[in-house]
């Protein structure tokens, strides 16, 4: 019997629980989708279902669920999107043997290590993919393929002759995994989709082992692999049950399912969690008509749950700042904090008058590195690897591997060294100790006092450079690459040692061979301030005081203000100014629009859902536009405002 809530009703959402575990403990099970909104108790209810389910907390429906996974040493497979997150779960739920908590990547990778025939198979298949897609989009064109092209089928032949001389795969779901066999984590999803896809044993070890699999976080899980599990659970009807829990409102990876809602199977039950503990009134009320908003270029649906505040938060404070795009950056930086300020006076004085007191929230990974004063170090390193150059949220937020040297132990060297270039000796040796560059002294006491010495000239040297505030990053480097004494990397040697020109950029940058995208990234980095490499390292552990919606994603703040300038950001994805009145939409936004396929309204909508979500008390929104009278127009019309909620600077 359906309970009845009312209007605000803080356990409005208690019976999910048990509609879950219904699902789950039902002959045949069910599988689920469970809309978990921003702030909706979602780890929390996961524990709960995850305690009931295995026998932990008593409960008697589950019950022959639970001795059924006991004597057949079974398990509950969770999957979270971030080790952080399997953490957090594994907290919560406490000593458990009858749920396996891990990330995707670790579950994938258990299910297809050792298989390397297995596994080269796949890569070979994924290889033939790739080159027929190639080959479709060549043939579209009105010549044929073109040297370009051409080079790029090259490519992928001296890829499958590599895959078929492998003989052993290697890989770390915790860290990239460098040498030969080695796979990054988009391979092992890759991999492991097509395999159970396409190899019945691995999908009757996966029935053995785990009849039910929850995944966290679903809206950004590679939707290749989602797609294999959704064909799985069809083809082992009752006896693999796959329940996932999320929301596609705030997806912010472009691997996932554009739509999630309609993939979901029509057999498949759909419980909700309707509530926001997180935030005040004002907010919940303000993301809730940004996903409503009906607006031109959207071709996402609105479906999702509308959410309700708790009762006794039923307060908060919104404004809309806006201001001229072409205003000059420093003026724009003192603006920002006299809206601070102003946020000071109507909100919280402590948190919005203090450095530190709110967080500073942007769209794009360049408006952070422009405002934090990195930018050329994150063009490079975008060069070198754009999967890996920016923070993803997913726990690993090392940077490209191949830089690996510059990101770490020169860092950690450049710590010890004042500002004037003095050293400090015990905490020095502690690094190089470290690092291993004491491991292979000769134990010969001259040959071991002369290669000591060799060390010691290098590291003056590089402290001197370090000391340099005008210094690039080849200068501070050259001093460790001609020591020797650490290791420096295949890639990054190699690309040290070219003296070539960069080549020039292409018009096309798609049409880039990768070889030419790599040669430019490293002459970029090669060339850029030393000082802007610590402060790219900050940003990717989370330090800067700017961060992206990727390194925040799950977090929650009591105030935040969203930096909204596309000017500064230089993106193409997304575009503030179209989605808030400032700019008209392209002619791509337009025939995307036509043939129901995604926007940049619709991501540019969806981020914006993201980081407003992510404030308890108070939220600031600052949008730097081209047309501020437009903006200005259209946030009046929006209906998303109260009066006196919309600023202008």
């Amino acid at each position: 019997m359906s309970a009845i809530f009312l209007p605000n009703d803080n356990e409005r959402d208690a019976h999910v629980v048990e509609e879950i575990l219904g699902y789950i403990t039902a002959d045949p099970a069910r599988s689920f989708f469970l809309f978990a909104g921003a702030g909706s108790g979602k780890t929390r209810t996961l524990v709960e279902v995850l305690r009931r389910a295995t026998g932990i907390q008593a409960h008697p429906p589950s019950e022959v669920f639970a001795s059924r996974l006991r004597a057949r040493g079974q398990s509950v497979r969770v999957i979270t999107y971030t080790k952080n997150a399997a953490a957090v779960v594994n907290g919560r739920l406490g000593e458990n043997d009858y749920a396996m908590v891990s990330t995707i990547h670790a579950f994938c990778w258990e299910l297809i290590a050792g298989f390397d025939n297995d596994i080269r198979e796949a890569l070979l298949a994924l290889n033939v993919i790739a080159l027929e897609k190639a080959k479709a989009k060549a043939a579209e064109k009105k010549k044929g393929a073109n040297a370009t092209d051409l080079e790029k089928y090259a490519e992928l032949a001296a890829a499958a002759d590599g895959i078929r001389e492998t003989t052993r795969f290697l890989y770390n779901p915790d860290k990239n995994t460098y040498g030969e066999g080695a796979l990054n984590h988009a391979q092992v999803l890759d991999i492991a989709a097509w395999l159970i896809g396409n190899r019945p044993t691995l999908q009757q070890i996966i029935e053995d082992r785990h009849p039910l699999i929850l995944i966290d976080e679903s809206q950004d899980t590679m939707k290749g692999l989602l797609d294999s599990l959704f064909a799985l659970c069809a083809a082992r009807e009752g006896k693999v049950t796959l329940g996932l829990l999320g929301d596609h409102r705030q997806r912010i990876y472009q691997h996932g399912h554009d739509d999630l809602p309609s993939h979901i199977p029509n057999t498949w039950a759909t419980p909700a969690l309707s509530m926001n503990h997180r935030s005040q009134l004002r907010i919940v009320s303000l993301i809730n008509s940004i996903w409503e908003a009906k607006l031109e270029g959207r071709t996402q649906p609105s479906t999702g749950v509308r959410q309700h505040s708790r009762t006794e938060k039923n307060g908060g404070v919104v404004r809309f700042f806006v201001g001229d795009a072409a205003t000059p950056s420093e003026q724009k930086y003192r603006i920002e904090a006299e809206c601070a300020q102003k946020m000071a006076q109507i909100s919280d004085p402590n948190a919005w008058s203090q450095s530190g007191g709110y967080q500073l929230l942007a769209l794009e990974h360049k408006l952070a590195a422009r405002r934090g004063g990195f930018l050329d170090v994150y063009v490079a390193m975008e060069l070198l690897d754009k999967d890996s150059a920016a923070p993803q949220g997913n726990g690993e937020n090392n940077g490209p591997a191949s830089a690996r040297l510059l990101l770490g132990a020169m860092l950690e060297l450049a710590e010890t060294i004042a500002p004037d270039g003095t050293i400090y000796e015990a905490r020095m040796t502690d690094v190089l100790r470290r690092h291993g560059a004491l491991k292979s002294l000769p134990p010969e006491l001259k040959r071991r006092q002369k290669a000591l010495e060799a060390i010691q000239a290098a590291i003056q040297n590089f402290a001197s450079a370090c000391a340099n505030p005008n210094a690039t990053v080849k200068e501070v480097l050259t001093p460790i690459i001609a020591g020797g004494f650490l290791e420096a990397g295949s890639q990054l040697s190699a690309a040290f040692a070219d003296d070539s020109p960069p080549p020039p950029e292409p018009a096309v940058k798609s049409k880039e061979l990768s070889a030419d995208r790599k040669r430019r990234g490293w002459c970029a980095l090669f060339d850029a301030p030393w000082s802007q490499v610590k402060l790219y390292r900050g940003y990717l552990s989370g330090k800067a005081k700017l961060a992206t919606h990727q390194i925040v994603k799950g977090s929650e703040f009591k105030h935040v203000m969203v930096v909204m300038d596309d000017q500064d950001a230089g993106g193409f994805l997304f575009s503030y100014d179209k989605l808030l009145g400032g700019a008209a939409l392209s002619k791509t936004d337009r025939e995307h629009a036509e043939n129901g396929e995604e926007t940049s309204i619709d991501k540019t909508l969806r981020l914006l859902y993201v980081t407003c979500s992510r404030a308890e008390e108070s939220l600031a929104l600052m949008l730097w536009t081209k047309d501020p009278a437009g903006a200005l127009k259209f946030l009046s019309a929006s209906g998303w405002f109260e009066e006196g909620e919309i600023v202008s600077v």
